[in-house]
């Protein structure tokens, strides 16, 4: 297919790219960088063109000539060494994507295909649970983006400037002007971006763990996290956790409680809405906040999947060139990089800081918590090498002035266009909110460290312990990794305080290599125990039980989500409707006139406009005035452009529709169903001749 193609030769010229600027890292890992290269530049340059031809086939090509050029200048400034082989390190490396990343992008590939739009014999299309309450906003914006003039408004809310993180979203745009289908155009771009998501940290925890087994384990403490939420399945009194006096419960109250067997309740577990005990919805019950990162931030959360993708190799390039070479702990060269080596820095790879420079910058409107994450990680390490480097502070300065100049240089005009445009001077943005979720604002709902090691976990523990041992690297890790979790922990960066875990993740993504290698530690101080094997069990039991859950679950859920009557009305509005068209209709998150069909609609839902910082009650009242009285508040098509109305199961469900007034002055044009689309005419009946 031509889309799969174009984004082909993206890959490939992101490929051709890091090889010449980089010929002297693993074969792996120049691969690893050039998709990820390549993917971010697809995402980019038809952006970029779109302000000059709109997000069209035209503007993306013209991003193909742009991406020649960058390529050309690549090869014509190209790093003079020779290109590294194939070693022993690199086949290790290779075991540990096979065994790692390979089956984890299989379960993130089902989990596209199973989650979104997934078709069902009746014509319906069916979702998951993660997916139910995010996707059709994620919809919305691709469907809505083809041939937009750029910057963009809000497909569910026209006249405000999409300020909301877009690309992960247009860069299924792109696959469906080229002309795949939107499901297709998600579940390709969604793999991709979990498979490159997958290998990025596999690879990022095998540059930074002590061992091999350290970077393998702190993969799996990762990807399936969730902490000590699973020990509730067992808890027959409701106080194993602390919660004493809780009693039995009942649906939607205390929910696990509500049968006495562990079979019983795994079934509650894995057929229950958001009842696994890593994000649990009674939060006030069990206060279960640690999301597993699959299930509810990779699949359904598309900018963060996005900006994971990014910034993992901002941050293997700045780590690789902050730390002197190490192969899992072992010493290359003289130099040397032991667990508790002096900190060195060897000569500044400008090619490798100019790179690292581009990808950071271009992180605000992929992810811009990613970007705010690897800025204040990049501060804390800055800070570490400065003091560490002070017979090479000359260098150490013109490396962070080259690394922070492009990133600065290129974020400033999306910070300015899009993010301060949206959240400087909104009150919803930037609070103080001291401990993250567990702030109900009139305390604490449990004790600080007892909230951590419970939703964390055993590594929370470690990672803790792991600092008070004399370990330069790990402590290294931690000065850039803790800068992100004391400025989360302290101030809410957005309406939905929930929102601060994706600073959390960061430094999470970091620390988990701090827990796998102090694990490891301790295991082999026991050696010659024959108890050992024990501990390692139940060590892995602590580690993964909840997380497992959380995945099962998403394995095994189907959520239905349009109907194919749905489906059908959105195939027509495609057909018969303008491109631009504006269309009146409830508030309803499951909205197949902008999720599948990618018209406007005068007001989406709460759901997420609030916590994208807007209030809309007098917007929402508005709409619920008009269907009740067509005549009287007709004013309202005419403020906002409307050319369709439509009336459906929500409509009729949360509003009062006066159906005579909408027959005598509005065109019918559109009655299948239970569904109907009014067509506003230019020569409508003037109000009050209804």
């Amino acid at each position: 297919m031509l889309a799969v193609f174009y984004f082909a030769v993206y890959v490939g010229c992101g490929l051709m790219i890091v090889r010449f600027l980089l010929p002297g890292k693993a074969p792996a890992v120049r691969a690893w960088l050039g998709a990820c290269l390549g993917c971010a530049l697809m995402m980019w340059l038809p952006a970029l063109w779109a302000f000059v031809f709109r997000f069209s086939v035209t503007a993306h090509i013209f991003a193909l000539v742009l991406l020649g050029l960058l390529t050309a200048a690549a090869w014509f400034f190209r790093a003079k060494r020779p290109l590294r082989p194939l070693g022993d390190e690199d086949r290790a490396l290779a075991k540990t994507l096979l065994w790692v990343a390979l089956p984890l992008t299989l379960i993130g590939a089902y989990l596209q295909w199973t989650h979104i739009l997934c078709p069902a014999a009746d014509g319906s299309l069916h979702t998951g649970q993660c997916t139910f309450g995010d996707l059709p906003l994620h919809l919305a914006i691709a469907t809505g983006a083809r041939n937009a003039a750029f910057p963009m408004d809000y497909s569910i809310l026209p006249g405000r400037r999409l300020a909301y993180p877009f690309l992960a979203d247009t860069f299924a745009t792109s696959f469906m002007l080229l002309g795949t289908s939107l499901r297709f155009s998600m579940v390709f771009t969604g793999t991709v971006l979990m498979a490159l998501t997958f290998s990025g940290y596999c690879i990022l925890a095998s540059r930074m763990a002590e061992s091999r087994k350290g970077a393998v384990l702190a993969a799996l403490l990762f990807f399936l996290n969730g902490g000590l939420g699973f020990l509730y399945l067992v808890d027959m009194q409701g106080a194993v956790l602390g919660e004493a006096g809780a009693g039995y419960g009942a649906m939607g109250h205390n929910q696990l409680q509500s049968v006495s067997g562990l079979w019983e309740r795994i079934g509650i577990v894995l057929n229950g809405w958001y009842q696994t005990p890593a994000n649990h919805q009674e939060f006030g019950t069990y206060n279960l906040r640690w999301s597993n990162v699959i299930a509810d931030m990779m699949v359904p959360q598309r900018t963060t999947l996005a900006g994971w993708m990014l910034v993992i190799p901002c941050l293997y390039l700045l780590y690789d060139l902050l730390r002197p070479r190490e192969s899992w702990g072992l010493a290359l060269d003289e130099d040397g990089d032991g667990p508790t080596s002096v900190f060195r820095r060897r000569k500044t790879d400008a090619y490798q800081a100019a790179l690292l420079g581009v990808l950071a910058g271009m992180l605000p409107m992929v992810n811009t918590h990613c970007f705010l994450a690897l800025g204040l990680c990049s501060a804390g390490w800055m800070a570490w090498d400065l003091i560490h480097s002070r017979r090479q502070r000359k260098a150490a300065l013109l490396f962070w002035g080259l690394y922070g100049g492009i990133a600065v240089a290129l974020a400033a005009p999306q910070l300015f266009t899009w993010t301060f445009h949206q959240a400087v001077g909104n009150e919803s943005f930037l609070q103080f909110r001291f401990n993250w979720v567990n702030n109900t604002l009139n305390g604490l709902r449990d004790g600080y460290l007892w909230f951590y090691i419970k939703n964390i976990g055993l590594p929370f523990i470690l990672i803790l312990l792991s600092l008070l041992e004399k370990n330069e690297k790990r402590r290294f890790i931690a000065s850039g990794a803790f800068v992100i979790y004391l400025l989360a922990e302290f101030i809410q960066f957005q309406p939905n305080e929930y929102d601060n875990n994706k600073l959390f993740y960061i430094w999470y993504m970091l620390c988990a290599v701090l827990a796998a290698d102090y694990a490891f530690a301790l295991l082999d101080r026991l050696k010659g125990l024959r108890a050992r094997p024990v501990i390692a069990g139940i060590m892995c039991v602590l580690f993964f039980s909840t997380g497992i859950l959380a995945v099962a679950r998403e394995m095994v859920t189907d959520e239905y989500h349009f109907s194919k009557a749905d489906a059908d009305a959105a195939a027509w509005v495609e057909q018969m409707t303008e491109e631009d068209a504006v269309f009146l209709t409830g508030d309803q998150h499951i909205n197949f006139v902008s999720s599948l069909a990618g018209r406007r609609i005068v007001c989406g839902p709460d759901t997420w406009l609030r916590y994208h910082g807007f209030m809309l009650d007098e917007e929402h009242a508005e709409v619920k005035r008009f269907y009740a009285d067509p005549i009287g508040d007709r004013a309202l098509l005419d403020q906002y452009g409307v050319k369709y109305i439509l009336v459906s199961g929500h409509e009729m469900g949360e509003y009062y529709v006066n159906y005579a007034a909408l027959d005598a002055l509005y065109a019918l044009a559109y009655d299948r169903d239970g569904i109907r689309i009014y067509q506003v005419l230019p020569d409508a009946p003037e109000e009050g001749n209804g």
